[in-house]
């Protein structure tokens, strides 16, 4: 379903249901919110890797839970579930990166969309094929990849249903890395041990501002950006930054 295990400072979350290719059912996400939310205040964590195992990141909803849904109602509370932890692991003040290797599609590219850093192997395939089944992405997927990727390319995968390969999605600024086949998850962690070494504030603070401020006019973006830094400046975190770099040595930051 969902395997953790805590290692120097990450939090690597497996999807671990590897002979349904990690199909995200209604137990994965209550599994996964509840992981979420033990680890948002857990101070040893500083970062976070999501991957599967087997074979694959994850092909998506799971189809046989939803094909024993008999009313669009029941439909609707699983994709409400769903979105609600995608929301919880985009707006997680403490970064995410996410392992692809094999394929990510449906809503397992739903995801990897809400994390924050993508890290994809090569030969893996990454697509939204909801558009084959007659529905389309109901986990952010509309609405998350064509701030992503150039809006024409986004429709083109989302109205077609056809996947793109590792390469593609890297040319196109999708994902962060490309990794050797076999290498996603060592690359993943890697990406996401650099971003631990960070001061866990000022993280969970530069994540809200180009979340949110994406969606502010320039000015306004500008004045958020000003009183957030402003109240970093204030921060142990700030002033052991400054001392680590006089001393030319890594900071050894606390979240103060």
């Amino acid at each position: 379903m969902l395997h953790v295990e805590l290692r120097d400072k990450l939090a690597v979350l497996t999807l671990d249901r590897p002979g349904q290719l990690n199909a995200i059912g209604s137990e994965t996400v209550d599994r996964l919110a509840q992981t979420l939310n033990d680890l948002r205040d857990n101070d040893d964590v500083r970062a976070l890797v999501l991957t599967g195992a087997g074979r694959a990141f994850s092909a998506g909803a799971d189809i046989s839970e939803i094909e024993s849904f008999t009313t669009p109602g029941r439909f609707r509370a699983f994709v409400g579930r769903l979105t609600g932890v995608y929301a919880l692991l985009e707006e997680f003040p403490k970064p995410s990166v996410a392992a692809i290797h094999g394929f990510a599609f449906g809503g397992g590219l739903e995801l990897a969309l809400a994390c924050d850093l993508r890290v994809v192997e090569q030969g893996a395939r990454l697509g939204l094929p909801e558009m084959k089944l007659g529905v389309l992405p109901g986990a952010g997927g509309t609405q998350r990849l064509p701030r992503l990727l150039p809006p024409a390319i986004a429709k083109q995968m989302i109205l077609t249903g056809e996947p793109i390969d590792a390469e593609r999605a890297w040319q196109l600024g999708l994902v962060n890395e490309l990794a050797e086949r076999g290498g996603a998850l060592a690359a993943a962690e890697a990406l996401a041990t650099t971003l631990a070494a960070g001061a866990p504030l000022a993280l969970a603070a530069g994540k809200r501002l180009i979340d949110h401020g994406l969606g502010m006019d320039l000015e306004t973006a500008i004045a958020y950006e000003r009183e957030t830094v402003s109240v970093l400046f204030s921060t142990e975190d700030r002033a052991e930054g400054l001392k680590a770099f006089r001393e030319r040595r890594p900071g050894e930051f606390r979240g103060r």
